[in-house]
């Protein structure tokens, strides 16, 4: 089965508009990152049809003489499935389907296909099928022939096909059921993040486009052990780890899915486990790859998500990865603070955590004090609550140089304890 999957043959189809809007016209680099897909899907690309048309068809998407030069090319090249690389109306999947007696698919299936793959968690699974269902419903129709057929391939992972052939009204007491149970795992997420505000818990989330390294910069930075691979979509599941700053602060760090061009904006809901992360947290930090062809493309898809879901109202910091594949950073300013590293060789780690430091809230800085012999319990607070560089004792008192943030500043000074910057 597995071996099947990885050799189904896959035509990519796309239309070229020249519009002005690059990011969700078919492109070279769109298409690129659908053979990626469609590999990451377990599939391979044996070719490619673009059809250069200012407006799209209603009825067949590239026009029925497009439409038959599509035909003849699959069979030409025996080919499984044709994936179409913008979102199909149900009429153009029927319509298509139907002409050309093959498996089609358009990229928001794909997508949710290898969320289907990928998605480990209860809550992400949850998510995955609910999409796939809203998504299925109005294009039944035109799935008809292609559910109908034995076996498993690409874009058949996920609800299945029996529940797939049931009526509409099934599928729409599907559809309730999931998402009254998602809104309970909903409630406690929501009670965790509560409990996490309530401890004083600092969150930075790592966000980016997807296979820009954000899953190998969590495992450098946390020995995390979390799933990285040169695949998109490698990680869906959000999985967050501590890690303990310069200044004894405690940071949850929680590893986002990636994101994507021309992705529809009711297919975010499946990222929605992530997004939320991103939206509550401190700080973020856009992890970029700075060897892409496409670097300037994929920042502008990864911020246009996180102001269309509010989530760019705190501080930012802008990680270029990969930075070893690069001869040259000038110009690769995203950000007011910007860093440069290498997640897999684990260079420039420290300039991030500087900078981290700096950004996330309750930053600590370096003082000096002597607190009396006196004040034995101040000391013991001190030492509980923040971070003790050295000690001294002498004829006033405990010499103390310490990082502390700035609550403990003004609990020092209300009790009379001159402070020293150093």
């Amino acid at each position: 089965m597995k071996n099947e999957r990885k050799n189904e043959k896959a035509i990519l189809a796309g239309l070229h508009t020249g519009s002005s809007d690059s990011l969700n016209d078919t492109t070279d680099e769109s298409i690129n990152e659908l053979e990626e897909l469609v590999k990451t899907a377990g599939g391979i690309v044996v070719g490619v049809l673009i059809q250069n048309r200012s407006e799209i068809e209603p009825g067949t998407y590239l026009g029925e003489g497009k439409l038959e030069e599509l035909k003849e090319y699959v069979g030409a090249l025996e080919a499984d499935i044709v994936v179409f690389d913008n979102e199909l109306s149900p009429i153009q999947l029927k319509n298509i389907t139907d002409f050309l007696d093959v498996r089609v698919l358009d990229r928001s299936m794909l997508i949710l296909d290898i969320f289907a793959m990928r998605a480990k968690s209860g809550e992400g699974k949850l998510q995955v099928e609910l999409a796939q269902l809203k998504y299925t419903l109005p294009r039944l129709r035109g799935l008809g022939a292609q559910m109908s057929r034995a076996g498993a391939g690409i874009g058949t992972r996920g609800p299945g096909e029996t529940r797939l052939e049931t009526d509409r009204r099934h599928i729409n007491r599907r559809i309730h059921a999931l998402e009254v149970e998602i809104k309970e795992i909903k409630k406690h997420r929501d009670l965790i993040r509560t409990r996490r505000k309530k401890d004083s818990v600092i969150t930075a989330a790592l966000v980016g486009y997807t296979n820009a390294g954000k899953s190998t910069l969590m495992n450098a930075l946390t020995d995390a052990d979390v799933f990285a691979e040169n695949k998109l979509f490698a990680t869906l599941d959000p999985t967050s780890r501590a890690i303990t700053l310069p200044d004894n602060r405690q940071i949850l760090l929680v590893d986002t899915v990636g994101f994507i061009r021309k992705l529809p904006h009711h297919l975010v809901e499946a990222f929605k486990s992530t997004l939320e992360e991103a939206v509550v947290a401190d700080l973020l930090i856009h992890v970029i790859d700075a060897s892409s062809d496409s670097m300037d493309d994929e920042i502008t898809v990864t911020k246009d998500v996180l102001v269309s879901i509010g989530a760019m109202n705190k501080p930012v910091i802008g990680a270029y990865n990969k930075i070893d594949k690069c001869t040259d950073t000038a110009g690769m300013r995203a950000y007011e603070t910007n860093v440069y590293i290498s997640a897999k060789y684990k260079t420039g780690l420290g300039e991030l955590i500087e900078s981290i430091s700096e950004n996330a809230p309750g930053r600590k800085r370096r003082y000096c004090a002597v607190i009396p012999y006196s004040d034995g319990r101040l000391l013991s607070f001190i030492h509980e609550n923040q971070k003790v560089l050295s000690e001294e004792y002498t004829e006033g008192g405990t010499k103390v140089e310490m990082l502390i943030d700035d609550e403990t500043c003004e609990k020092l000074k209300s009790s009379g304890i001159a402070l020293i910057t150093v």
